[in-house]
């Protein structure tokens, strides 16, 4: 994890006694947790029932945030993307969080990583590979952020953005407690999803994580031969470890699995595949979100034809398996899933298309 002073790394119990070693009094973490979270202010001028003297003590000493805002773009839809920059962990460390508005809810899509280890093929995230964690402090930073640009407070929070979170556990459990604590965020456990390639042991210890969230697992092929094509790291384990560390997190938490299914025209979307993924999903309680790819320039791959979309999803209700499709949000401002990435870039890898050497499909 990343070592930080700033405030968002802070619990109350730390925050006390920093404010002690500086001989501010114990109350004032107090104050500066609400000032923060309840009231939404970052400006410790602000602050009036602090000192003047123990006002420019958190200036000098406890910055509120340590990124700094490099681009701030609202879709037509009205998602909004913000790229922010990490000066206190690297020059050009930056990462992309997006703001989901719905009638009931706000969504804050977040970054664990700057960059991203697992390099999908199909998502833009990862082509540069990983430069390395986001502290706790700087996760919760961004759904701070999000939730003060007038939408209203951010109801829920998704572990989607750039980065593989559970490659990141220790930071994003902290930030989950922060955001979860009624001296924090206050966002309930069940408004928070984190999401995953698939780390079988990494799952079983987030099943033992005090604060049940929802666990999404993003499987994206029915079978392991495309998924290794798909996804590199699934090399590291097989679809059936999974499964399998997926039926031990719904045992220790009794919270359903959400599977995520990305569908890449002709490559996963097949009849064929639905109905093994349906032999898989059948064997556990679970849910599928469908989702249709994104594009992303340079990336050989095309968004599936909205009629084989719903046939996909046909055949997987019609085998007893609760599959949605989820709409795709902010995809003119490259804010939908898969799309988001660095500022600064290197020309992207050129993948092979997957699912080219398996040679006949079984028939549809």
């Amino acid at each position: 994890m990343i070592e930080s002073s700033g405030f968002f790394e802070h619990e109350p119990d730390s925050l006390r006694r920093w404010c002690i070693d500086r001989g501010m009094p114990a109350f004032a973490a107090t104050q500066l947790l609400d000032w923060v979270y309840a009231k939404q202010v970052v400006d410790p001028s602000k602050m009036t029932n602090l000192s003047a003297d123990h006002r420019a003590l958190v200036v000098e000493m406890l910055p509120i945030e340590q990124g700094r805002e490099l681009s701030n773009q609202l879709s037509s839809d009205g998602t909004r993307k913000l790229l922010i920059g990490w000066p206190s962990i690297g020059e050009t460390a930056s990462t992309e969080t997006v703001l989901i508005p719905a009638d009931s809810r706000s969504t804050a899509c977040v970054s664990s990583q700057v960059g991203c280890p697992v390099g999908c093929a199909f998502c833009a995230s990862g082509m540069n590979g990983l430069e390395r964690n986001l502290s706790a402090g700087q996760i919760v930073e961004q759904v701070h952020r999000l939730g003060r640009l007038g939408t209203g407070r951010v109801s829920n929070v998704v572990f989607m953005g750039m980065g593989e979170p559970l490659a990141n556990y220790a930071a994003v459990t902290q930030a989950i407690r922060t955001m979860n604590a009624p001296w924090g965020l206050g966002i309930g456990a069940r408004r928070i999803t984190v999401s995953t390639i698939g780390l079988p042991e990494a799952i079983r210890r987030l099943s033992t994580f005090a604060i049940p969230v929802t666990l999404a697992v993003s499987l994206h092929a029915p079978e392991d031969v495309l998924r290794r094509e798909l996804i590199p790291w699934a090399s590291q384990t097989s679809i059936s470890e999974i499964l399998d560390a997926c039926r031990d997190y719904f045992d220790a938490t009794g919270r359903e699995i959400t599977f995520e299914y990305l569908l890449l025209r002709s490559i996963n979307d097949r009849p064929h595949h639905a109905r093994m993924l349906a032999d898989l999903a059948s064997t556990l309680r679970c849910n599928i979100n469908l989702i249709r790819y994104n594009e992303v320039p340079d990336l050989p791959f095309e968004r599936p034809a909205d009629a084989d979309v719903h046939a996909f999803q046909k055949i997987l209700r019609e085998r007893h398996i609760n599959a949605h499709i989820r709409a795709s949000r902010g995809r003119d401002i490259a804010a939908a899933c898969g799309q988001l990435r660095q500022a600064a870039e290197q020309p992207p890898t050129q993948y092979p298309v997957p699912g080219e050497s398996h040679g006949e499909a079984p028939p549809d």
